[in-house]
C-alpha cells in the first residue's frame, strides 16, 4: 500500500481522498519515489506508473485521475471526465461525476480538497500564494455551488504545505498583501534578514476559507520544506541548486452518489 495522509473531515460517505507523500513510487534521484509531475523531467514511464498507483489507491481507473495545467491562477473548471486533449490551464476543479479523481500537484504550495457529501460534489485546488491571493479558493467553492453544493456544508482540508518557519519573503511581497488589506499583517513576522519576513501561507489559506463560509476547515499541519523524507519541496530544491524536483499529488473522488 502507498503511504497516504488522510483527514477526518473528508472521511465521508461516498468520498475517497488521499494526500500522497513522496513514498511508494518507482522514480529515482531527486524524484524518488512517487513523483506525479507530468511537467517534470522525470522518466515519463515512471510518472505514469506512479499516477496509476495513486489512482488505484483512490479506487478509480488511471485514466480518470484528472489534473490541470496549473498556472497560479484563480480559475476553476467543472470536470465531467478525462480531458480529450491537452490539459486546460486552471488551478481549481469541481465535479459531481463519480469515478473521477480530481488531483492537484504541489511542492510547497497549498493543496486543498473539498467535499459536500450530501450534495455529492467534490473539489480540489492548487493554492500557492498568488492563487490564494487572487481567489482560487473562492472560485472553487463557487464552482461547487454551481453543481449543487452548499458552502456551509463543505469540508475543506489543506494538505502538506510550506510552513511559516520556512517561507521567507521580501518587502515587496509583504507590501502587496498589506496594500490590499492592512489586516494581512497578521500573516507575517520579521525574519533574521533585514527587511524580510516569514509568511504564514497555511494561515492565510485557512483565513480565506473561513471568511468564504466553509462549514469545516482542517489543516493537515505538515511542512513540505522541513520533512524531506516524506515531501518534495520546490524551495528546498532551489536552495540546494538541484536541477528539478518532484510533485506531490493530493486527490479526491466520488465513489457513489
Amino acid at each position: 500500500m502507498i503511504p497516504t495522509l488522510r483527514a477526518p473531515a473528508l472521511d465521508l460517505p461516498g468520498v475517497s481522498h488521499a494526500f500522497f507523500t513522496r513514498q511508494g513510487g518507482v522514480s529515482g534521484g531527486v524524484f524518488a519515489s512517487l513523483n506525479g509531475g507530468q511537467g517534470s523531467s522525470d522518466t515519463a514511464e515512471h510518472v505514469v506508473e506512479n499516477r496509476a498507483r495513486m489512482a488505484r489507491t483512490l479506487g478509480v481507473e488511471p485514466s480518470r485521475l484528472v489534473t490541470v495545467h496549473q498556472v497560479h491562477s484563480p480559475d476553476t473548471l467543472v470536470v465531467e471526465g478525462p480531458w480529450s486533449g491537452e490539459r486546460p490551464r486552471a488551478d481549481g476543479m469541481a465535479t459531481r461525476t463519480p469515478g473521477v479523481a480530481l488531483a492537484v500537484l504541489s511542492a510547497d504550495c497549498g493543496p486543498v480538497l473539498f467535499a459536500d457529501a450530501e450534495a455529492g460534489v467534490v473539489g480540489a485546488c492548487h493554492a500557492g500564494w498568488k492563487g490564494a491571493f487572487t481567489g482560487v479558493l473562492e472560485s472553487t467553492l463557487a464552482a461547487m455551488e454551481g453543481l449543487g453544493a452548499r458552502r456551509a456544508r463543505v469540508s475543506a482540508v489543506l494538505g502538506p504545505t510550506i510552513s511559516a518557519a520556512a517561507y521567507e519573503v521580501g518587502p515587496e511581497f509583504v507590501a502587496r498583501f498589506l496594500d490590499e488589506d492592512a489586516g494581512h499583517g497578521r500573516f507575517f513576522r520579521p525574519s533574521e534578514r533585514e527587511g524580510h519576513s516569514y509568511f504564514d501561507l497555511p494561515g492565510f489559506i485557512g483565513s480565506r476559507l473561513r471568511a468564504a463560509g466553509v462549514g469545516r476547515f482542517e489543516n493537515i499541519g505538515e511542512c513540505t520544506y522541513a520533512d524531506e523524507s516524506r515531501f518534495y519541496s520546490y524551495r528546498r530544491a532551489t536552495h540546494r541548486g538541484e536541477p528539478d524536483y518532484g510533485r506531490l499529488v493530493s486527490a479526491i473522488a466520488l465513489t457513489s452518489r
